[in-house]
């Protein structure tokens, strides 16, 4: 049989792209549009992102000399066409999985990779650092920040373009206009966009000019560079406000259909030719090329196993009742409280469909705000609100959180506001690996006055702690809770407050004690189901909170037990078992105290039970702990 890929069978790496004639591209992109479908569609990943810059990938690949030229994707889930053709398209299977190639580009994993992008709006900053230090090294080349689905609303980027147009670098950043990020995009900037983009009369004009152009370029080189400050003016006469990225000093290009794969590899072999900062804005469709993905793009931006013929999504227990995700029920209980407190509002940074926010977003639109890849701003806005006697449930994931620490301590904390921090995916996350895993917010949290800091066991107590943090008797509130499904399929059960710094009991002992925080409590259940046939008698306790952290229940476990077990999913430095130690210094207990938690180091990707595993704490890392706390002599059975 014939392979289905013979063109792109023949390049492992950009080198081999630019043997073929430019005609060829759009058959190397049939060709690498149909490899990405049938990898993820067996292997999950992100789909719909990749799928939309294929042709921008092949042509920036034959237009550019890598990896000597640099190209920096934003966000990093675009790129898998990337990796295919730079070298990693025999071990593309391994995407995502444990010690295989990374989701997103990677420095330590390729040279073609030119800067790590897990999260976004960081190209146009990275870029320029790197142009910058070309110049002052006297290195000559081409350097490309692809910025899209959904990046430039994030701040950093406006950063970025803002100083990048003081300065005199060759820098091309290449808007990636899908108006999409993982859901609809949003804001201001979106229907300036679409002003840009829906213009007939600015966009038919714009491609006789440049066309003319190219013909008379060869007697005349200069003309189209000329050109660009009349093009600027025709802008600025066609619509109402004038060009945005004109007036940062970028010359901009554009709009074009990025999905002409010819007509992008010759405006990229152009704009080498022009002087200073440069944006090229091309239009893509999101999922282009699988009409399921086109139609659905929420769905399908990371659809997990599908039937790559019909797109149905395949479910790994179809018929069989499942708890619910955590994420559901914050969705499903943040809208049960809205109904009943008015003052209530839900707020996140371009994340309603993952986090489940839409459920509210739907019925009370007037108060669910959907801002954009904009965290700084989701917390002062939250801050604002607050200010004013509002209600805030900010819900943001726990690794998007740190880029906005500043206004949490200044804007929140600072000022006493009650905005309530929902933090999801707490906690090591699994295929997104490093850049996604939210392993440091108890650490950062717990380190900031006028803030409680609550980790749900299952999903009962993270209902209970969203109901006990709208009261407004508590100030800050944050509570963090992971990826994945509750232990519990009943859980719509009556609200009950939960005061902070009060934990439960769960399982009384006399050899040792385990202090458990969040998700961590149900490993601690099964293994203590394991070993029930050992001489051996453990107290287990859920602590809900870490700050305040429940200092009775500390003080009668440290005069109680000489041998104490604490476990967190995050990191030990300055996590929970940290607070437990600074608990014994403080109060003078001489007890032997075994943290289990994500070691110093950053954890790559795999499933979470594989990842936690390698951490140490899950069931059977627990019981090795429990084993090496044991007296000698008594007897351990596992069962």
């Amino acid at each position: 049989m014939s392979s289905p890929y013979p063109l792109l069978e023949k390049i492992d790496y950009p080198s081999d792209l630019k043997k073929l004639k430019i005609e060829e591209l759009v058959q190397v992109c049939r060709e690498l549009r149909e490899f990405i479908i049938d990898e993820v569609s067996l292997n999950p990943g992100h789909l719909g992102a990749s799928l939309g810059v294929v042709e921008l990938t092949v042509a920036l690949h034959y237009a550019y000399d890598t990896p000597h030229d640099k190209i920096i994707w934003d966000v990093g889930h675009q790129a898998y066409g990337h990796k295919i053709l730079t070298g990693r398209r025999e071990v593309f299977h391994t995407n995502r999985k444990y010690k295989g190639i990374s989701g997103f580009p990677k420095m330590e994993e390729s040279e073609y990779d030119s800067f790590g992008v897990g999260h976004s709006s960081t190209s146009i900053s990275a870029a320029l650092g790197i142009a910058i230090a070309d110049k002052q090294k006297g290195i000559k080349r081409n350097v490309a920040a692809v910025i899209g689905d959904g990046s430039l609303t994030g701040g950093l980027a406006f950063e970025g373009l803002n100083n990048a147009g003081t300065e005199n670098t060759d820098i091309v950043v290449i808007l990636n206009d899908n108006n999409i990020a993982i859901d609809p995009s949003v804001g201001a900037l979106k229907e300036y966009l679409v002003d840009i983009t829906t213009s007939k009369t600015y966009n038919r004009l714009k491609n006789d000019m440049w066309n003319l152009l190219g013909k008379i370029s060869k007697i005349a080189p200069h003309a189209r560079e000329y050109a660009q400050k009349l093009e600027n003016g025709l802008k600025s006469a066609l619509f109402r406000q004038s060009n945005l990225f004109g007036a940062l000093n970028f010359r901009y290009f554009g709009p074009i259909d990025g999905h002409d794969v010819l007509h992008v590899a010759r405006i990229l072999e152009d704009l080498k030719n022009i002087p200073g900062p440069k944006l090229l804005h091309i239009l893509t469709k999101k999922g282009k090329g699988f009409k399921h993905a086109e139609i659905d793009q929420t769905k399908f931006h990371a659809p997990g196993k599908f039937n790559r013929n019909t797109g149905e999504i395949i479910k790994s227990s179809p018929d069989q009742k499942q708890p619910p995700l955590y994420q559901d029920v914050f969705g499903q209980t943040l809208l049960e409280l809205a109904r009943t407190n008015e003052k209530i509002v839900g707020i996140t940074p371009a994340m309603p469909t993952g986090c489940s926010l839409k459920l509210m977003m739907d019925e009370l639109p007037e108060r669910t705000f959907d801002v954009g890849i904009a965290e700084q701003h989701a917390v002062t806005f939250s801050a604002g609100l607050a200010s004013q006697g509002i209600i805030p449930f900010c819900n943001i994931y726990s690794s998007f959180i740190q880029r906005a620490y500043d206004q949490i301590i200044h804007d929140v904390s600072i000022q006493k506001l009650d905005v309530v921090f929902c933090l999801d995916r707490g906690g090591l996350v699994g295929a997104d690996g490093a850049t996604h895993h939210g392993v440091f917010d108890l650490a950062f949290m717990r380190s900031i006055p006028n803030m409680v800091v609550a980790a749900p066991m299952d999903v009962v107590e993270l209902r209970n702690m969203m109901y006990t943090a709208q009261l407004q008797k508590y100030g800050a509130f944050s509570i963090r809770y992971p990826k994945g499904r509750g232990k519990i399929i009943d859980w719509k059960q009556p609200f009950k407050e939960l005061i902070p710094g009060k934990a439960r009991q769960l399982n009384e002992g006399s050899d040792l004690a385990i202090l458990s925080i969040g998700n961590t409590g149900n490993f601690v259940k099964e293994a203590l189901e394991k070993i029930k046939s050992s001489h051996i008698s453990v107290d287990h306790f859920d602590m809900r909170y870490v700050k305040p952290i429940d200092k009775d229940t500390l003080h009668k476990v440290f005069k109680k037990h000489d041998k104490i077990i604490t476990i967190e999913d995050g990191i030990l430095a300055g996590g929970f078992g940290t607070a437990v130690l600074e608990f014994m210094c403080d109060n003078a207990y001489n007890t032997q105290v075994v943290r289990l938690g994500i070691p110093d180091r950053f954890i790559d990707h795999g499933t979470q039970q594989e990842l936690y595993h390698e951490c140490g704490y899950d069931v059977d890392g627990i019981i090795t702990g429990v084993r090496k706390l044991m007296k000698p002599g008594v007897l351990f059975n596992v069962g």
